[in-house]
């Protein structure tokens, strides 16, 4: 008898399949500062270093506002399980007007922000000078970087991440063939420097954001009559939104303000310190990568599932289920090749003999959080799927408080370095499995409908 286990709702070829497609476009943005970061290091070290502190503001800033697609996955999913495709897009017209809403907030105060905050972490006039000439021409693009990740949220809640992925390599192939002309010229033009950077950046986000609203239009359009996609501005879903807004934000300020302090005080133990805490924590941003993008396929399948259900939540408590052992698998799978790895991946990030002595300190914690890190993502999508955002914003909080911050601080105060800012990592990702396992296996987050 053929095995048809895989084949129900929510099996692996439904993760897999909204999990890959999602994966490149979490990895777009770290590849096009890359890109950019080449062309403009052409320039020399100040514009190279004013495009650093100007791209931190700017990241800082719209990574705070992703609830705008975590949040609308988790409400539109919900109406996309019970059948109702079209409410599932009018969640994302809401979350589209709340961004650009939000958007223009930031356009406003960045504009406003950009010269005393560049001054303040440029550390030299030409610095800050190159930084807030590239911020203030890409903080145009603020209000579209937002329609973008509400977006990301509609298609997701509606299982379709492939056109997100269109559309995002779309907006980073145009900016990055563009960057290095606007920014180097072109024949007897000497192009823009700096500021050239900003516009290709700009650029990307129009054809981005662009092509999510031509979507919404298609939709509408697709729409029965009966069921029509809502365009006018609904302040009942709004506010429902900007408080799942205000509970993941928070939960993102706890992150920033544990990894920030941790950086902050790796570098009081010297350079040798922050430089290899720095490796092993871009290794941990790229596995997060991953294990987020199973956490989005986790929030699509979650929210249909209870938004399917009237009173049976088994079929949510199943996906729950096969979405943790598949996290663990691949947890444990990263642990195994990161520890493989040690004797050589070091040294692909740099030569430099006291990193490399330094870098074990942080290695060997990093390798054994796979698995941890593995089933916390997971159960993270679980609960962000079924809009428990107001229990990870306290969990998280209280981990960071709790757990993070302190060992950080004290490991600056008794001379600990980085196996105390380790140490650290590991109390806050052990609290969070305890608490976000308790929650799943409890099931007070299975609530059926659409609500």
């Amino acid at each position: 008898m053929p095995d048809t286990t895989e084949r129900t709702p929510g099996g692996a070829r439904d993760i897999l399949r909204l999990a890959l497609p999602a994966l490149p476009v979490l990895a777009a943005e770290p590849l096009y500062v890359l890109v950019d970061t080449a062309v403009v290091g052409r320039l020399g070290a100040v514009p190279l270093a004013g495009l650093a502190v100007a791209g931190v503001l700017f990241s800082q800033v719209t990574s705070q506002l992703n609830f705008l697609s975590y949040g609308t996955t988790a409400r539109a999913s919900r109406f996309f399980g019970a059948g109702r495709r079209a409410a599932a897009v009018s969640e994302g017209v809401q979350a589209t007007w709340l961004a650009l809403a939000v958007g223009i907030v930031v356009l406003v105060a960045g504009q406003l922000l950009a010269a005393p905050v560049s001054g303040a972490l440029a550390g030299g006039d030409a610095v800050a000078d190159g930084a807030v000439s590239w911020l203030r021409i890409a903080l145009f693009g603020a209000p579209l970087v937002l329609v973008t990740l509400a977006g990301n949220g509609w298609m997701r809640g509606v299982q379709d991440t492939r056109r997100p992925l269109h559309y995002v390599i779309a907006g980073n192939a145009a900016s990055a063939l563009l960057c290095p002309f606007l920014v180097h010229g072109i024949g007897s033009w000497p192009g823009w420097g700096l500021p050239g950077s900003a516009v290709a950046n700009v650029v990307a986000q129009v054809v981005v954001a662009a092509l999510f609203l031509s979507a919404l239009a298609a939709e509408r359009r697709r729409a029965p009559a009966a069921d029509p996609v809502r365009l006018a501005p609904d302040l009942s879903v709004l506010r429902a939104q900007s408080t799942t807004g205000r509970d993941l934000v928070l939960r993102s300020l706890g992150f920033q303000a544990c990894f920030l302090s941790a950086t902050a005080v790796a570098a009081r133990f010297g350079a040798p310190s922050v430089a290899a805490h720095q490796v092993v924590l871009q290794l941990w941003s790229f596995q997060s990568l991953v294990l987020d993008a199973v956490a989005i396929a986790a929030q699509s399948l979650i929210g249909s599932a209870l938004g399917a259900a009237t009173t049976d939540t088994s079929r949510a408590r199943a996906v729950a289920g096969r979405v943790t052992r598949y996290g663990l698998l691949l947890g444990c799978v990263f642990g195994v090749v990161f520890a493989a790895l040690y004797p050589v991946l070091p040294g692909v990030f740099t030569t430099d003999a006291a990193v490399l002595a330094t870098i074990p300190v942080a290695w060997w914690f990093f390798a054994a959080l796979q698995p941890v890190a593995g089933v916390v993502f997971a159960l993270d999508g679980v609960l962000l799927g079924a809009n428990d955002s107001a229990f990870l914003r306290t969990t998280t909080l209280a981990a960071a408080l709790g757990g993070f911050l302190p060992l950080i601080w004290l490991s600056l105060v008794f001379g600990w370095g980085l196996a105390g800012i380790w140490t650290g990592l590991t109390l806050f990702m052990l609290i969070r499995l305890v608490a976000v396992g308790l929650r799943t296996r409890g099931g007070r987050w299975a609530v059926p409908g659409t609500a």
